[in-house]
């Protein structure tokens, strides 16, 4: 059971709606957009709507049990900042629980982007917001003082008619499915250097080659999507620590053994 729980990056709560009352006691809402705090969706658990900024999070020192946060770091301008805050409001000894955004997000979209703004254009700028990579995940929850630290990845595929579906999708607006209405991620690119506008002919050139590239056999095409899932731990005394170097009594070795010595117990 978590007392008192904090969601870095709430939105409109979508994680609430998954939580029990009979795990999570209280939970805070931090999100920077007023907008989507005001239009929260109902919880069975008491919540606190506050509107701040990941890297500056108006709490002090060790006052949350549980801290959670689900695709939004990768908006973050500075996320080894972000991951000391989210340390220091942590109690000794509770747990940080994440998801982001990974590396090869939406790399089709942006390769074929880019391959038709150097064919029209005579060169390229970004279109989709850089994402961290793997490999520096765990450095950087590391260095903010995490520890027993796991980290893993995972990929969804989502199919789309075509590339101007994809970004349509990911403008985050609302799109008629026969009777239902879908609203969007509403992820866009949000780097400062960015281009503004992209050229007709650029687009039809990028779709095109989105579909030549990356096709399926039945005319659309796939956008990937790179997860990371993280867990660390604020240091406490009671938790479990590693042995010393030099103090194991078993060799990884006698690994291959395991099984001749569990058929000769079963005899």
């Amino acid at each position: 059971t978590f007392p008192l729980a904090l969601d870095v990056g709430s939105g409109r709560g979508y994680i609430a709606q998954h939580l029990t009352k009979e795990t999570i006691e209280k939970l805070i809402q931090v999100d920077i957009s007023e907008n989507a705090l005001k239009n929260a969706v109902d919880s069975e658990i008491p919540t606190v709507s506050v509107v701040a900024d990941e890297e500056f999070l108006p709490f002090k020192e060790d006052t949350f049990d549980l801290v959670v946060s689900s695709l939004s770091l990768h908006w973050v301008n500075d996320l080894p900042r972000a991951f000391r805050e989210i340390h220091q409001v942590l109690k000794p000894d509770g747990v940080f629980i994440g998801a982001m955004f990974g590396g090869d997000t939406l790399y089709e979209l942006r390769c074929s982007l880019q391959l038709a703004e150097l064919e029209r254009e005579g060169g390229f700028s970004p279109h989709v917001s850089p994402f961290t990579a793997v490999s520096d995940l765990g450095h950087l929850l590391s260095r903010a003082g995490f520890n027993t630290l796991t980290v893993d990845t995972d990929e969804i595929q989502v199919n789309y008619p075509g590339l101007f579906e994809v970004m349509e999708d990911l403008q985050g607006k609302y799109i008629l499915y026969g009777n239902i209405n879908v609203f969007c991620m509403g992820e866009s690119n949000c780097s400062w250097n960015r281009k503004p506008l992209l050229h007709r002919e650029t687009m039809l050139a990028a779709a095109a080659i989105y579909r030549e590239m990356y096709g399926n056999s039945d005319g659309s095409v796939p956008a990937t999507f790179q997860i990371y899932y993280m867990i660390g731990w604020k240091f406490h005394e009671s938790q479990a620590r590693p042995a010393q170097r030099g103090s194991a009594t078993v060799s990884f070795g006698d690994l291959a053994k395991i099984d001749g010595l569990l058929s000769r117990g079963k005899k």
